[in-house]
């Protein structure tokens, strides 16, 4: 063989085994160094304590963070979680005395129909004493994403205070874990992004839903497709950002909850290069 054929076969062999081994390999996730403990609730309470009459069940189950190596974040994320999970009436007690206080204000309301339930059973003889003074109320949070300095947790809850069905939510957070703030969506997307969102959620609803036409949702118990849009309630992790519209939001209750996975790269010309999760999704 020639000998300065064989010199430039051996250096273009040797630059592309370079070239090989400085491909991008792909990201590998971190997880988070937050630890968490879970608060487990279970109450019954009895009409006027009489275990003959109808009652109300409260269960739930709060996880919430408990160590993180910054103090400061730490206090803030209990805080959100705490408010995210009670509402504002709790939002500066201690996850323990959240749990006991809720539970008490649950028993509380529901005693309240004592007088209504004493003047029902007065007039039983003529009207039946009715089911729905049964009660339930069950909820959890459950962490969804925990790494690269993203916290994703969801709250669920479901619920029958009388009536013809219970309901059901679920509701989404994303924390930004160096600064212990909630992320929204002006953080994620750029300017004027909620018309051409809205568009890309449709067609992935539609998708889900085995269905051609957009239109033809609203045969299946959407509402009209044209108020489809963004509703900040999105989760995110190292493939895409997911969107959750709860029962009556954008479709009929026998729907339910309708989630929606949008990948990175379907939206990528919607995202801020800036953007406190552009590290899961930037190349």
């Amino acid at each position: 063989m020639n000998t300065q054929l064989y010199k430039s076969l051996t250096i273009l062999l040797f630059i592309g085994v370079l070239m090989a081994s400085c491909q991008t390999k792909p990201k590998k996730n971190s997880k988070n160094d937050v630890q968490f403990s879970t608060i487990e609730k279970e109450k019954t309470y009895h009409l006027l304590d009489n275990q003959e009459n109808p009652n109300c069940n409260l269960q739930l189950s709060f996880t919430y963070p408990t160590e993180y190596n910054n103090k400061e974040i730490l206090h803030k994320i209990q805080y959100l979680f705490v408010y995210s999970y009670f509402g504002e009436a709790y939002e500066t007690l201690s996850p323990e005395e959240a749990v006991a206080r809720y539970t008490e204000d649950y028993l509380e309301a529901y005693k309240e129909l004592e007088e209504d339930f004493k003047e029902e059973v007065k007039n039983a003889d003529t009207t039946p004493v009715g089911s729905w003074y049964s009660y339930y109320e069950m909820s959890t949070n459950d962490i969804n994403f925990n790494m690269d300095d993203i916290l994703c947790f969801t709250v669920c809850f479901e619920n029958y205070t009388g009536g013809a069905h219970g309901s059901h939510s679920a509701t989404n957070h994303v924390i930004n874990l160096k600064t212990g703030e909630l992320i929204t969506e002006k953080d994620v997307f750029i300017d004027g992004f909620e018309d051409r969102l809205a568009q890309i959620l449709v067609d992935h609803i539609a998708s889900q839903n085995n269905v051609e036409n957009i239109k033809e949702l609203e045969n299946i118990g959407f509402f009209s497709v044209d108020e489809i849009y963004p509703n900040n309630n999105f989760l995110v992790n190292e493939t895409g950002i997911t969107y959750s519209f709860n029962e009556y939001e954008i479709a009929a209750y026998v729907v339910g909850i309708t989630n929606v996975h949008l990948p990175y790269e379907k939206i990528h010309h919607l995202l801020r290069t800036e953007s406190p999760i552009a590290h899961l999704y930037a190349h």
